[in-house]
C-alpha cells in the first residue's frame, strides 16, 4: 500500500482521557472543540495554514482571548481527521495512506487549507498523494471504502467518481498486457517452482489470470458504490458474462437464501460451498435483490438458468416486488431448456397455500418459452415437417429438451392431491406433440396424477389421456399401458391396436428380407459355385434368425389376443363395443396368418396380414378422438 510522510518534528501531543493538549511548552490560547474531543493548541500555527480558522480566530478576538474556544464539529472525518491536520500545522510527522487521504482532502478542503495559506500547503499535498493512490488497483479500492464516511464531501470533490473510474478502467484493462499491481493479481502474478531436468533449472512461468479476479475484491463495497462501479464497467464494453459473474458472486455473498435449496425433497439445507458474511435485515436483502435483477445484462445466457431459479425463489421468500419477480421469470422462460428438475420445483410461498409447488409459476415461465420460441420460428421461417423432426433443428432440440423438464415435473407435482386436473392438464398441454420424441414421460406423470386421484371421473380420465399419443410409446410403456387399469377401456384398446399395428409392420418386414435373401441365393448359384456355398450358409442363418424371431413375434400377438379377451367377457359385449369405437373383428388371428404366409414364403411374399382390431378412420393417428 502506497504511503506518503510529511512533517519531521517528532509527536508533540498526548491524549488526556478527551482532551488532547500539546508538549511544546508553551500555553494553550485556543481550545478547539470537535464532537467530545478537545484540542489545546496555539493560534498561529493554525491560523497560518487554515482560512476558516483564521477567521473563526478574527471572530472571536474581541472576546476573552485566554478562553478563545472554536467548535468545528462539521469537519469531514471528524476528531481523528483534525488531529493530523493539527499534526500537519505544527510540523509533526505524519502519514498519509489510502485509508486516510480521503479524509484528509476533504478536511483539508473544508478549511480552507490551500496555497494561499502556505506552499505546499495540505490541499495540494493530499491531492498529489491521491493521484498517485488512484494509480493502483488495491489503493484505488481502499479508498473508494473510505468515501463511504465523508460520502457529501467525497461526492463534492469528485473523488468517488475518480476512484470509481479508476477501477473501471482496471477491471476492463487487459491483464495479459498490462500488469496492475493490485492483490488479486498476486497469486497470478507468483512464479512457478523451478523445475530441474537433466540437472538445469528451467525458466519459470506465470500463471495466467483469471476473469474474475476483481470478483470478490469489489464485493466488500457497499450497494450504492458497488452499483455504480458495474455501471462503469458497462459502459466501458466490459463481457457481460463477467459483469454477471460479478452480480452473481455479490448476490450470493449477501443474501443467505442464496445459497440453500429448499424444496420439499432436500429440506432447506446449505448447498455446498456456500459462505456468506451478510448480517443484513431482510429489507436490506430485499432491496439488494431487487438492484441484482436490474443490474443483469439482458444477453440471453450470461447467467445460469440455475442461479436466475434461486434468485426467483429468493425473491419469494423476500416478498419482493411484482416486476422483480415478473423480470426474472422471463429471463428463465429465455433459456428454461438450460434448467434442471431440482430447481423448477419452487415451493409455493402464497398467502393462500393450495398446492405443495408453485404450479403458476412454472406455467407463465413455460408460456414466456413458447412465446420465445415461436418469435424464433417465425423470424427463420422454420417449418416442422418430417425432415426436420429426423435432422432435428436447434429450436427443436430446446423444445425437445423442455418436454422432457415439463414430464418430468409433471410427475414429481402429481402426487399432490390438491392439484386440481385444470391445471395439470393446461401446463401438458403447452408443449406440442412434435416436441416428444417419446410420449413415456407424459404418461408417466398421467399413471401417477391417476393413481393420486382415484375419484377422477370417466370423463376427467379420458381428459387427460387425451395427452398421450399411442403410437409414441415404447414397447416398455405399451405394455404398462395395456395392463394398467387406471386407464380408460378406451384407451387400452387403442395402445393394443397399434401395438399389433406395429408387430404386422415388423413381420411384413421379416419377410420382404427373407424374399431377397432367397432370390439372391438363386441367382449367385449359377455364377460361383464356392460364393454360393457361402451364401446358402449366411441365408440360412439368417432364415434360422427369422424362423425365432417370427415365432416370437406369434407369442406376442397371441398374448395381446388373451389380454383383449380378458377385458371383453361375452362376444356381443365386444362386438357392441368395438362397433361403438369403430373397430370391427377379425376371425383369424395375426399368429396363424403369419404362420400362413411363412409357409408360403418359396412363392411371392405377402404385403401385408390382417391386424386384431382394425379401424377405418384415423389409424394413422396415435391421439384419441
Amino acid at each position: 500500500m502506497a504511503c506518503m510522510k510529511l512533517g519531521s518534528k517528532p509527536e508533540a501531543f498526548h491524549l488526556d482521557g478527551q482532551t488532547l493538549l500539546c508538549s511544546t511548552g508553551l500555553p494553550s490560547d485556543v481550545i478547539i472543540e470537535v464532537g467530545e474531543m478537545s484540542f489545546h493548541l496555539h493560534k498561529f500555527p493554525l491560523l497560518s495554514r487554515s482560512g476558516v480558522i483564521e477567521n473563526l480566530i478574527g471572530e472571536s478576538s474581541g472576546e476573552d482571548e485566554r478562553n478563545c474556544v472554536l467548535q468545528l464539529h462539521d469537519i469531514p472525518g471528524g476528531a481523528k481527521s483534525f488531529l493530523l491536520v493539527a499534526k500537519f500545522c505544527y510540523g509533526v510527522k505524519i502519514e498519509l495512506t489510502a485509508l486516510n487521504v480521503v479524509s484528509l482532502r476533504c478536511a483539508a478542503e473544508h478549511l480552507q487549507m490551500n496555497e494561499n495559506f502556505g506552499e505546499g500547503n495540505l490541499v495540494s499535498q493530499t491531492e498529489n498523494f491521491l493521484n498517485e493512490v488512484l494509480g493502483d488497483w488495491t489503493d484505488s479500492l481502499k479508498a473508494l471504502e473510505a468515501c463511504e464516511e465523508v460520502l457529501p464531501h467525497a461526492e463534492e470533490l469528485h473523488i468517488v467518481s475518480r476512484c470509481i473510474n479508476s477501477l473501471a478502467v482496471k477491471a476492463c484493462a487487459d491483464l495479459s498486457l498490462i500488469s496492475w499491481p493490485h492483490s488479486g493479481c498476486e497469486a497470478a502474478e507468483r512464479l512457478e517452482g523451478h523445475v530441474l531436468w537433466n540437472g538445469i533449472r528451467t525458466a519459470s512461468k506465470r500463471h495466467s489470470v483469471c476473469d474474475d479476479w476483481w470478483y470478490e475484491e469489489v464485493s466488500y463495497l457497499k450497494l450504492p458504490m458497488y452499483k455504480r462501479l458495474i455501471m462503469a464497467v458497462e459502459s466501458r464494453g466490459m463481457n457481460p458474462e463477467k459483469i454477471s459473474g460479478s452480480l452473481m458472486y455479490y448476490a450470493k455473498k449477501y443474501l443467505p437464501l442464496m445459497g440453500r435449496q429448499s424444496s420439499f425433497q432436500n429440506g432447506n439445507r446449505a448447498a455446498p460451498g456456500s459462505t456468506t458474511v451478510s448480517a443484513l435485515s431482510e429489507a436490506d436483502q430485499r432491496n439488494l435483490l431487487e438492484e441484482i435483477v436490474e443490474l443483469l445484462p439482458d444477453q440471453k445466457g450470461v447467467a445460469s438458468a440455475k442461479f436466475l431459479l434461486r434468485l426467483l425463489r429468493t425473491s419469494m421468500l423476500l416478498h419482493a416486488s411484482p416486476s422483480c419477480r415478473e423480470n426474472l421469470e422471463k429471463r428463465i422462460g429465455v433459456q428454461l431448456d438450460q434448467a434442471v428438475l431440482e430447481d423448477l420445483l419452487i415451493p409455493n410461498l402464497g398467502y393462500s397455500v393450495e398446492t405443495l409447488y408453485d404450479i403458476d409459476c412454472v406455467q407463465r415461465i413455460l408460456d414466456h418459452f413458447m412465446l420465445v420460441d415461436r418469435d424464433v420460428t417465425d423470424s427463420t421461417n422454420c417449418i416442422v415437417d418430417e425432415a426436420q423432426l429426423m435432422v432435428g433443428s436447434h429450436s427443436l432440440t430446446r423444445m425437445t429438451m423442455v418436454a422432457n423438464l415439463v414430464d418430468g415435473y409433471l410427475a414429481e407435482v402429481a402426487p399432490d392431491v390438491n392439484l386440481k386436473l385444470p391445471k395439470f392438464h393446461s401446463v401438458a398441454a403447452v408443449i406440442p406433440d412434435y416436441a416428444r420424441p417419446l410420449d413415456d414421460g407424459i404418461y408417466r406423470a398421467i399413471d401417477i396424477y391417476l393413481k393420486a386421484h382415484p375419484w377422477l371421473t370417466d370423463s376427467e380420465r379420458e381428459q387427460i389421456c387425451r395427452l398421450v399419443n399411442c403410437q409414441k410409446l415404447s414397447l416398455e410403456a405399451s405394455t404398462h399401458a395395456a395392463q394398467n387399469e387406471r386407464l380408460p377401456l378406451r384407451v387400452i384398446v387403442q395402445v393394443l391396436f397399434f401395438e399389433q399395428l406395429r408387430l404386422r409392420t415388423s413381420i411384413a418386414g421379416w419377410f420382404f428380407v427373407s424374399d431377397n435373401l432367397e432370390n439372391n441365393s438363386q441367382d449367385q448359384n449359377g455364377n460361383l459355385a464356392l460364393t454360393g456355398r457361402s451364401t446358402t450358409q449366411d441365408e440360412i442363418v439368417a432364415v434360422d434368425d427369422m424362423r425365432e424371431r417370427v415365432s416370437e413375434l406369434e407369442k406376442e400377438c397371441m398374448s395381446m389376443k388373451k389380454e383383449i379377451e380378458k377385458l371383453v367377457k361375452t362376444k356381443g359385449s365386444w362386438n357392441i363395443f368395438c362397433r361403438r369405437l369403430g373397430f370391427r373383428l377379425k376371425p383369424n388371428s395375426c399368429g396363424a396368418r403369419a404362420s400362413k404366409s411363412y409357409n408360403k414364403s418359396k412363392g411371392s411374399s405377402p404385403t401385408s396380414t390382417t391386424p386384431l382390431l382394425s379401424t377405418d378412420e384415423n389409424q394413422h393417428s396415435g391421439k384419441l378422438e
